[in-house]
């Protein structure tokens, strides 16, 4: 017996579940030899008995300089995601009428911003009117109709009673309003009538609605609901409220000298909004790209990412602690302050916890498919684990047939097809959520699992070989 038919006796006795073990052993190990061979000289072996050598072309090894432009491009695109978080708020916030309601519609519900827009209403009704000298002057012409002295003292004695009596309904009345379903809907009409004075309030307009003082003070105008207010005590038969002036006053509810530098910023990332988070990913891409060993590169790009969304997720959290502790409690009380910078901050937190989900993922994705030894060793237990299934199935007599070796002979293009929708899912669908992500992922990794399970490799064992015929067959 020659030497290549003992061979193909040999290989005719191996069973198909060891062949398909094999042949998932060789796929792992080919992926991780070819990122090695990658990057390092190749050179053509002379065959036995031959007379010349022919060398290979050799392809140059990548210096160290690339790896520090790798490393400069990565830093950048990490540095520039924070941003890029607040940016995209910010464009957002000014560009989508929808999004700037639903942001700051819920205030109106809070009970703290509901008695702090009371007492101040109730304080500027008061400044406006001397509800005092009403009264008095009522009493006064009740006196002067002649009355007794008994009576005249007893009408002097409820001068004061009565003026405690109307503020106090004047403020029952206000703060059932503020309480009510009415308000809500008046709080968010004039929100969406005034998403251009927001605007016009980053330009420092001086008709905006919500005012940044040069001095760095904060404010909320008072109007609208004063002369809603009006209308409600003059239908309750207090006519001296149609007495209560045009009021022109702002509640201030912050003051910080930084604070116009911040409205400068703001109004840049506003600019930049809608192409700062593609700077920043093309960056980290451009990073990957130029990289000696990419997959490496890959995590790190993640683990940079995944550091920027801390450090902006951080950065707010200190924020509300220094804008609680600046808001003077005269003016603003804490718990007001905690509610407004909730409101305004929530979705950047949001957004930024997303981010950093997403950079973990792809740090454990780029991993997992590395040329590392226990993501080689995880690939080969999972693709063991398949194979021991799809030959359990097949002894039962269930197999895919025909579509199995489609689905093999076309598996890194369905590969590919499923991680570009992932990509795309992730890139261009908002909001983004922590949820999407980990749906996203969940949905890609059973699809990956469910090719490789359906697929068929077709395995070709001849019952006789000689010198010229191949042993294994493997498309």
């Amino acid at each position: 017996m020659s030497i290549s038919q003992g061979i193909g006796v040999d290989m005719a006795r191996v069973t198909n579940t060891e062949l398909l073990a094999k042949i998932a052993q060789l796929e792992t190990e080919n992926a991780a030899l070819r990122d090695t061979i990658e990057n390092e000289t190749t050179a053509s072996v002379p065959p036995i008995g031959a007379e010349t050598a022919v060398a290979a072309p050799q392809k140059h090894k990548r210096g160290w300089g690339w790896t520090l432009l790798a490393t400069a491009l990565i830093l950048i695109g990490a540095v520039l995601a924070p941003v890029a978080v607040v940016a995209s708020w910010a464009k957002v916030q000014l560009t989508d009428t929808d999004s700037f309601v639903a942001t700051y519609a819920p205030l109106a519900d809070d009970p703290a911003v509901q008695t702090f827009v009371t007492d101040q209403a109730v304080s500027v009704i008061e400044d406006n009117v001397d509800i005092p000298g009403v009264v008095s002057q009522v009493f006064d012409g009740i006196v002067s109709l002649g009355t007794g002295p008994v009576a005249t003292r007893a009408l002097e004695a409820l001068k004061a009673p009565a003026a405690q009596g109307i503020v106090s309904l004047i403020h029952t009345t206000v703060g059932n309003f503020v309480a009510s379903d009415a308000f809500a809907e008046v709080w968010q009409q004039a929100l969406r009538r005034s998403h251009t004075q927001f605007i016009a309030t980053m330009q420092n307009d001086p008709k905006a609605a919500v005012a940044i003082g040069s001095d760095g003070s904060v404010g909320i105008q008072l109007g609208p609901i004063i002369e809603r207010v009006k209308e409600l005590l003059v239908k309750q038969g207090l006519t001296f409220a149609s007495q209560i002036p045009t009021v022109d006053r702002t509640i201030t509810v912050a003051q910080n000298s930084s604070l116009p530098t911040l409205q400068l910023a703001y109004g840049l990332a506003v600019s930049v909004g809608a192409w700062l988070p593609w700077i920043a990913l093309l960056f980290l891409a451009a990073g990957v790209l130029v990289a000696r060993r990419r997959a490496l590169a890959l995590v790190w790009s993640a683990v940079a990412l995944a550091i920027g969304m801390i450090v902006i997720v951080a950065g707010i959290a200190i924020g509300r602690i220094v804008f609680i502790a600046s808001a003077s409690p005269s003016l603003l009380p804490a718990s007001v302050a905690r509610t407004v910078f909730d409101t305004v901050t929530t979705k950047m937190v949001d957004t930024g916890v997303a981010v950093l989900v997403l950079a973990i993922v792809v740090a454990v994705v780029a991993w997992y498919s590395g040329p590392f030894g226990i993501s080689r060793r995880l690939r080969g237990f999972f693709g063991s684990g398949v194979t021991w299934v799809r030959e359990a199935a097949e002894r039962h007599g269930i197999t895919t047939g025909r579509t199995g070796e489609w689905i093999y002979a076309q598996r890194a293009l369905l590969r590919a097809a499923v991680a570009v929708i992932a990509a795309v899912i992730l890139l261009f669908v908002r909001p983004l959520t922590p949820g999407l992500i980990i749906w996203t992922l969940v949905i890609a990794a059973i699809v990956i699992a469910i090719l490789e399970l359906v697929q068929r490799p077709v395995i070709t064992v001849p019952e006789t070989v000689d010198e010229d015929t191949p042993v294994l067959t493997v498309p």
